[in-house]
């Protein structure tokens, strides 16, 4: 039997170990820093309230003690100096940034003043509710704004997954993810698992180790690339014509699921009829993929059976050819008869803050108590029909236009929850957009750029200082306690809006009852209740959870107009729209403005990921900033000749809009042609560079990925 060694109670208190000497205690939690389908389970150590040390948490199934370099930084995540500790007041101007402390009873009801004013006086339409990161209340802030009696709830899903959503519920009605544990080929388009979501990469890894074939489509070189079987590097913004192009393939070559097509879709004959548009030699020349490349990777996907699809949330919907790209990418699904099969894309109606696990909830009914139809049209509803169709919430990529326009009706208010200006093309239109309202409050963790905009101000925790339900997709649940008093006087964002929800919208009888008998309530399907949650500090794995069955489809027929999967929209057509997937050029580019390529030659591209970034969330930290400190633009060696540049040379990057200095980033990464930049680095707003207006026209979405720039020495 092995000797348990004796250790001093100092080197246990320096190691950091958790016993009665040490006064050190493990506390279960989850980090929120990202998106809510990848939040890591934590295991906090606490001494005298403070927390010393994060860990993954062994037990919890989605990241099995695992941390990525964002949820290991927590502690300074937490302990910030830029926390706002107290609700502040603006004294001065809206560039001022002179803010006094104010009590929480006087913030609120001052909240409240100006909203039920703005309400009397312009309806409530005029106040806008945005919410941005993180996502845990979003239920609750959309309940609060329709029950307000505004239609203008939204989000940084107008930039961010409903782009995709859209698409493919133009063609499906749903959007289905891919079952890749049963799957024998992954057609992997525009993503990086690697970065985008660690926690499950080593799953992908262990399936990639029996045999799985890969297929990668996109511009950049990532660390999935040599694992692949083919890479498919397109030109930025042309996904279409190579969706289209395999279709040519698959439908050429009669590898396509008939017995799909003949019973369940409308519009393949049209859709047939285009795709001959797009033999491998044309979508060579559009997408500089080698034509045999196509053609091998269109037979790999389409005769490889269960195959599935595994998409970004937002990659091939950042141009302004977006939507119909993504349609045509997803119409491959399908086309080869993978949809919502086994092993295919497997459609599971969400649970829970977009996580599919079988489990069924009321969150939809919840966060929707007053019907459309009972409200005044949404920001962007005239631009984007299709958008305000099939998407639940506002377009707020138009809402800056609509400030300054005032029309159809004015905007005078924002109560924003995480809203970062920096995201909208043009940000600087948008900072100067807010800067006109009559009230702006902004709830935030740190005093961002958007925050000192702000009217007032109000504190929010982290999720290690507040409750709240977490379902993963391995059906596992977790409904967390503080592990630490909230910092200063901050709160969670939830109490927030149901404190306001008191004073803004005392009629809806739901919210008044508080957040966890509003939780049981969203959870009574699913027989989950609070009280019973908590016994499980790091959470617990559900039993007996039902899958819906394969092909639902065949019993009640797809979520569009006309019941099944549209190659040709119906949506799209009443609104004047093309319904096919047609591929157009992106609005800049070599292409189809030669004369701007003269002056800016090489295509930008930009929004990818590197895994200690999430959006602006953790350059202030000092452990991941030092990753990669200064802004880098990547461009090929190739290019970098042609300027004289050479590595960590300073360069200014510019479009027709304006300029940006950073380092030169030597790196074959990215292709000849192309360079590359990741957004979020405060000194170096990449989307300033960008027209305000420089978006799909089907769903808004700006076009980050697809635009034209050059690169110049500097001193």
């Amino acid at each position: 039997m092995p000797i348990k060694p004796v250790l001093s109670p100092i080197s246990v208190l320096k190691g950091k170990i958790p016993d009665e000497t040490s006064g050190i205690e493990v506390r279960k939690t989850i980090c929120s820093i990202c998106n809510p389908l990848s939040h890591c389970g934590i295991d906090a150590y606490v001494k005298d309230g403070v927390i010393i040390k994060v860990e993954g948490t062994k037990e919890n199934p989605h990241n099995a003690g695992t941390l990525c370099a964002k949820g290991a930084a927590n502690r300074q995540y937490i302990y910030h100096p830029d926390r706002i500790r107290t609700p502040l007041i603006k004294r001065g101007d809206r560039d001022s940034g002179e803010f006094e402390p104010i009590s929480w009873e006087e913030a609120l009801d001052l909240i409240a003043d100006r909203l039920l004013r703005i309400k009397d006086e312009s309806g409530p339409e005029s106040v806008v509710f945005y919410a941005g990161y993180p996502k845990w209340m979003r239920p609750f802030l959309k309940r609060l704004a329709h029950s307000f009696g505004s239609p203008n709830y939204c989000s940084e899903s107008s930039t961010c997954s409903a782009g995709a959503l859209l698409a493919s519920k133009l063609n499906y009605g749903v959007a289905a993810r891919p079952e890749i544990p049963k799957s024998e080929c992954l057609l992997v388009w525009s993503t990086n698992p690697f970065y985008s979501n660690t926690s499950a990469v080593r799953k992908l890894l262990d399936i990639m180790e029996k045999g799985i074939k890969i297929i990668e489509v996109g511009p950049l070189i990532t660390p999935l690339t040599p694992h692949a079987h083919i890479h498919l590097r397109i030109r930025p913004g042309t996904s279409g014509a190579l969706a289209l192009s395999m279709a040519h393939v698959i439908i050429e070559e009669g590898l396509f699921d008939r017995e799909f097509i003949d019973n369940w879709s409308v519009g393949f004959d049209e859709y047939r009829d285009y795709v001959q548009e797009f033999p491998p030699k044309v979508a060579a020349e559009i997408t500089g993929v080698p034509a045999d490349l196509i053609r091998k990777a269109a037979r790999l996907y389409a005769t490889t059976k269960p195959a599935a699809m595994l998409n970004g949330p937002n990659a091939t919907v950042h141009h302004t050819n977006g939507i119909q790209n993504h349609r045509a990418i997803t119409a491959l699904i399908g086309l080869t008869g993978n949809f919502d099969r086994e092993g295919g894309n497997y459609f599971v109606p969400p649970a829970y803050l977009y996580v599919a696990n079988g489990v069924v909830t009321r969150q939809q009914e919840f966060e929707q108590p007053r019907p459309w139809e009972e409200m005044p049209p949404r920001i962007g509803e005239d631009l984007y029909p299709a958008w305000c169709k099939l998407i639940p919430e506002a377009q707020a990529i138009h809402l800056p236009f609509q400030i300054t326009s005032q029309q159809p009706y004015p905007i005078r208010a924002v109560l924003a929850v995480g809203m970062n200006h920096r995201m909208w093309p043009g940000s600087d239109h948008m900072r100067d957009s807010l800067k006109i309202l009559d009230f702006l409050v902004d709830v935030d963790l740190f005093m961002t750029d958007t925050a000192r905009l702000a009217d007032l101000i109000l504190p929010a925790c982290s999720s290690f200082e507040r409750s709240e339900l977490k379902f993963y997709p391995e059906q596992h649940v977790i409904w967390t306690s503080p592990v630490i008093k909230p910092i200063g006087e901050s709160r969670p964002d939830v109490d927030i809006i149901l404190d306001l929800a008191s004073r803004l919208a005392p009629a809806d009888s739901l919210l008044q009852k508080g957040y966890e008998e509003c939780m049981d309530w969203i959870l009574d399907p699913a027989g989950l209740k609070v009280a019973n949650l908590k016994k499980f500090p790091g959470g617990y794995t559900l039993k007996e959870i039902s899958m819906p069955p394969y092909r639902k489809y065949e019993k009640t027929g797809f979520y569009t107009p006309t019941g099944k999967m549209e190659f040709a929209s119906t949506i799209l057509k009443e609104a004047g729209l093309d319904p096919l997937p047609r591929y157009q050029e992106p609005a800049l580019s070599p292409h189809s403005t030669p004369e701007v390529a003269r002056e800016f030659p090489l295509i930008l591209t930009t929004g990818a990921r590197l895994p200690m970034y999430v959006h602006s969330r953790t350059f202030r930290l000092p452990w991941i900033r030092s990753l990669r400190p200064d802004p880098m633009v990547d461009i090929n060696p190739l290019d970098a000749h042609d300027r004289d540049l050479s590595p960590g040379d300073w360069v200014e990057l510019s479009t027709q809009r304006g300029l940006i200095r950073v380092k030169a980033n030597l790196t074959e990464i990215v292709p000849q042609g192309t360079v590359n930049i990741y957004h979020g680095y405060p000194e170096a707003d990449i989307n300033q560079l960008i027209e305000p207006d420089y978006v799909d026209p089907i769903s808004g979405y700006p076009g980050f990925k697809s635009l034209l720039c050059e690169v110049t020495k500097t001193s």
